[in-house]
């Protein structure tokens, strides 16, 4: 989670899949690579798009909101321009956005539910 979402060769092989209408897809913490990536116009990927990721109540409860260099929800969610979206701490949550390119999920239980919507998107 530290490194990714201020590493510019991510954001840049990020932003390129992207713009190659290729899918970005990730889960729980993964999301962090995402939440600072900008388009070649020099927008979030994320602006105004539903993105789901590891909740500020799940760190919370594993008790390691106060080593996070960042809380990713929060992140997330001004970046987004306030579009995280989300459901109880655990429970599977799957975002689906950018004509179903940006793929995102919760946390661990989200896993298969993004598997299966990647799939779904390069399946079309």
């Amino acid at each position: 989670m530290f490194d990714l979402a201020i590493d510019t060769t991510s954001h840049q092989v990020i932003r390129e899949f992207y713009e190659a209408n290729k899918v970005v897809s990730a889960v729980c913490h993964g999301p962090a690579a995402l939440v600072n990536v900008k388009l070649s116009n020099g927008t979030y990927l994320i602006k105004d798009t539903p993105v789901a990721g590891f909740t500020n109540a799940e760190e919370d409860q594993i008790q390691l909101s106060s080593v996070m260099p960042f809380m990713l929800e929060t992140e997330l969610n001004k970046n987004s321009g306030g579009h995280f979206v989300k459901v109880e701490p655990w429970a599977e949550k799957v975002a689906v956005s950018g004509n179903g390119r940006i793929i995102t999920g919760q946390n661990p239980a989200s896993a298969t539910g993004v598997g299966q919507a990647i799939l779904k998107a390069i399946s079309v």
